[in-house]
């Protein structure tokens, strides 16, 4: 294993661990047994306080009681056989995230609540690609907030890219018309657009990303390139009707979930996936832009569930 790699499986457990604590902590607990109709019922209370969802962790412990044999088996034991199954519902949601280097620029809106991180998060991509020499620029399409313009500003001076500002209160659908005509100008490779956060219930709100979208298309017919959602792990179910709704309404075309590292219930992953197939780019599990990872099924179903050693990574 390639001190990269480590260092992913370092961050990504250690992310997970209030989730892998509880989840594996409690599958430990049924102590070495057959999987009987009791220690099956416990798993699926384990699966559904993680906050995989009723629907999903049945599925899980459909699958489970399918494949299971009929010795005893310990705690790494069962953890491998439910990471297993896990991994089966993740996987298809893979994907990576890919730059259209044709698009000049290649337009990014990020969107989400308040409080998801959505601003950050766009902040760590741009730094993560600026790394590879992209040549990025930003836009603080939220002017609701005077803070979120501010922290867009550091930002862009901590990954040395160049910020699109309004003052406060200014038009977020100009901001980001500005922006995509100056990218194009600058001949810039991608354009990340920072959007007001929106709760799903405000029709208002969600009227204004549409003029956002609507906007941009009128210097490029095919922007926004990519629509990323940050959500936030923390608020567990809530999340899956954000999902809904800005699925609905902004044409997401991916998701960032952040905050694993702060909740108990990072198995909402395995939820959205199930319910809804949108692609997860990245994961947060820290507060470094390095604590961006990308999302890995494989790692992330054995992290999840506590299972020790690490896995390759993509």
């Amino acid at each position: 294993m390639s001190a990269q790699e480590a260092g992913f499986w370092q961050r990504l457990t250690a992310g997970l661990s209030r989730t892998a604590s509880r989840l594996g902590d409690g599958i430990a607990s049924l102590g070495r047994r057959k999987l009987d109709a009791a220690a099956l019922e416990s798993l699926e209370d384990l699966l559904i306080e993680a906050d995989l969802g009723a629907e999903t962790a049945a599925k899980i412990i459909e699958a489970v009681r399918r494949a299971r044999t009929d010795h005893e088996m310990d705690g790494d034991e069962i953890k491998a056989l439910v990471a297993a199954e896990i991994e089966k519902i993740i996987t298809p949601i893979e994907k990576a995230f890919l730059i259209d280097p044709s698009k000049g620029p290649f337009v990014v809106v990020g969107v989400g609540v308040n409080g998801s991180g959505k601003t950050t998060t766009l902040g760590k991509l741009a730094g993560r690609l600026r790394s590879e020499n992209y040549r990025v620029m930003l836009a603080a399409a939220d002017t609701f907030r005077a803070a979120a313009i501010d922290q867009l500003m550091v930002w862009g001076k901590r990954i040395n890219a160049e910020v699109v500002a309004k003052m406060p209160g200014a038009d977020p659908a100009g901001v980001a018309f500005e922006a995509l005509e100056r990218a194009r100008q600058e001949k810039t490779d991608i354009l990340f657009i920072d959007t007001a956060g929106r709760l799903q219930n405000k029709a208002a709100l969600m009227d204004e990303l549409e003029k956002i979208n609507r906007v941009l298309k009128k210097l490029d017919p095919t922007a926004p390139h990519a629509v990323l959602l940050v959500l936030d792990a923390t608020v567990g179910q809530n999340a899956l009707s954000q999902v809904e709704a800005f699925a609905k309404t902004a044409g997401v075309t991916g998701i960032v979930l952040t905050k694993l590292d702060g909740t108990a219930k990072g198995g909402i992953l395995v939820a959205i996936a199930a319910r809804f197939g949108l692609p997860v780019h990245f994961i947060g599990v820290g507060e470094g832009i390095e604590d961006l990872a990308i999302f890995d099924a494989r790692a992330f179903s054995r992290a999840l569930v506590g299972l020790q050693g690490s896995v390759a990574t993509s």
